[in-house]
């Protein structure tokens, strides 16, 4: 069903948002999201990047059913082990990697019952989406959480389109060494430690 575009003082009062109850350091870094709308993740590689997406995708497996398709690399020795890693198996029934599926057929997928309620898409740079076609996947699926990984240009996401999503997004997060640095539109906001080691090796503690 169309949203209503003008919606009076009532439709506003009786409007119900899916929230997310965030607990602990996700809680503090991010605050109880939405279930709508996008968030992205961006770095420079072999900074923690995807380490810290499995780790965030793991937690909110623990709420919803969560995909995450690795356009970019797909089914590997190194995703396998990142995945081992993360301890992904205490939430398997929730989770599933997809092994560079294309947008097109994703879309598919999200159209199907049932279908999964939080889709990372690792990496934007690797989806061939424009601004636009950006903007209407996510307006077709209001009811979920899309999470983009994107390479970096310094401390900025790769690209126009990266640039773009950023400032679209309820949720960014830079990761540099290790460290999550999470600006939210629900709060949160402290900083979160991917790796321990890694961190304390790139910021010499």
């Amino acid at each position: 069903m169309r949203r209503k575009r003008a919606l009076s003082i009532t439709d506003i009062e009786n409007y119900q948002p899916r929230v997310l109850e965030f607990e602990g350091a996700w809680y503090d870094a991010i605050g109880n999201p939405e279930l709508t709308g996008s968030w992205i993740i961006w770095g420079n590689s072999a900074n923690g990047k995807t380490r810290f997406a499995l780790q965030l995708a793991k937690y909110l497996a623990h709420h919803k059913k969560v995909i995450y398709n690795s356009v970019e690399e797909g089914l590997s020795l190194s995703m396998q082990k990142a995945i081992a890693d993360t301890g992904m198996h205490d939430v398997k029934r929730n989770f599933l990697l997809l092994d560079k599926e294309p947008i097109a057929e994703l879309i598919e997928r999200l159209r199907r019952q049932r279908s999964a309620d939080i889709v990372i898409i690792d990496s934007l740079q690797y989806t061939g989406l424009n601004y636009d076609a950006y903007k209407k996947l996510r307006d077709e699926f209001r009811n979920k959480i899309f999470i983009f990984i994107s390479h970096a240009e310094g401390k900025e996401p790769k690209g126009n389109v990266g640039k773009a999503v950023r400032y679209d997004a309820f949720v960014k997060i830079y990761v540099e060494g290790y460290k999550a640095m999470p600006q939210s539109r629900y709060g949160g906001g402290k900083e979160y430690i991917v790796w321990q080691k890694g961190y304390n090796d790139f910021y010499g503690l």
